[in-house]
């Protein structure tokens, strides 16, 4: 790949990082709300000091956070913390900071995103893929109706409906959290089984919303590829149904997808992170709802730039990977 096109689509993920922070730096101060006067403004409400006192800590935060200096200052001195990874610190947790925080919800939400986007990915294409397929059994091409019938219900309602029923009506997995109450973590067995058991719900929620659009997307391609030349020849050699189907079918329809799979994890990152909260699993997402919740601007904005930063990395990646999987596009 030329030195030239890497730079150039590095460049350009550069730019859409820069453009995304730049719009999510003033967009909220627009507002004349200051994060530090309503944060402490609630917990006066709540404990009961003094509006003088109130006034002094407002200002002693207001320093500190840099919300004192002239907006342009607040501009540059934002785009240095993007560069460094420093997002500040949060106000509902001080003196934690918010890439700590980050950090210690990350490995939840990249673990359950990677098995329900993998699993979403390879069900739904082999199922789509089948049902396009005129040679497979009637009954193969109809198991993916339900999974489409699916595809209108959000995950999150989804998730209502399997904790209700799966969760409390049938007790057969646990209704939140990600492991027992009174487990400690640790490398054994009973409790990867015990995490599983509570992983099980939540996956299966965005799983099931999910599925169906692969399967729309796959069956149209499937139908698409049935009529080309190389599909054809195969054929005529005599080659076998089953050859034909994943080197000449498969294959060449999941290409489109791997650009579609990319283009899906802003909106797998959105639903995940609602999951999350409703499940009550110690990801990014209850991070952030709980941010939401109290007024914690810094990590609010720390999580949605981050999350900006990793689609959009994602998505160059991609960029980068496609050519490889098909050796007919030439990047120049």
């Amino acid at each position: 790949m030329p030195f030239k096109l890497i730079a150039r689509r590095i460049g350009f993920l550069f730019m859409v990082i820069w453009a995304a922070s730049t719009i999510i730096f003033f967009i909220p101060r627009m507002s004349s709300v200051n994060p530090v006067r309503e944060r402490f403004a609630e917990l006066a409400r709540l404990s009961g000091f003094s509006p003088v006192d109130l006034e002094k800590i407002v200002a002693s935060f207001s320093k500190q956070f840099g919300l004192d200096k002239p907006l342009w200052e607040q501009y540059i001195d934002y785009l240095g913390s993007i560069i460094r990874f420093d997002f500040g610190f949060s106000l509902n947790r001080y003196p934690a900071t918010v890439i700590e925080l980050i950090a210690q919800s990350l490995p939840w939400t990249i673990g359950l995103l990677i098995v329900s986007t993998i699993v979403a990915f390879v069900i739904g294409n082999l199922l789509g893929a089948i049902a396009a397929w005129p040679r497979a059994p009637r009954w193969a091409r109809n198991f993916s109706t339900p999974f489409v019938l699916f595809m209108g219900v959000p995950p999150v309602l989804m998730g209502v409906l399997l904790l209700f029923f799966v969760g409390f009506r049938l007790k057969l997995l646990p209704l939140g959290g990600a492991y027992s109450i009174g487990l400690i973590p640790e490398l054994s067995w009973s409790f990867s089984l015990d995490l599983l058991r509570h992983q099980i719900l939540p996956a299966l929620a965005l799983v099931l919303g999910s599925v169906g659009a692969w399967v729309l997307t796959m069956r149209g391609m499937g139908i698409t590829i049935q009529g080309e030349d190389y599909v054809n020849f195969a054929e005529h050699k005599g080659l076998k149904g089953g050859r034909i189907f994943r080197d000449y079918y498969l294959r060449n329809a999941l290409l489109p997808q791997v650009t579609g799979f990319a283009l899906a994890l802003g909106t797998v990152v959105t639903s995940a992170i609602i999951v999350e909260g409703l499940f009550a699993l110690p990801g990014v997402g209850t991070v952030l709802i709980n941010a939401i919740r109290a007024n914690d601007f810094p990590v609010i904005y720390g999580i949605v730039i981050f999350i900006t930063i990793a689609i959009a990395t994602i998505m160059t990646l991609m960029e980068f990977l496609y050519p490889l999987l098909d050796p007919r596009i030439k990047n120049d």
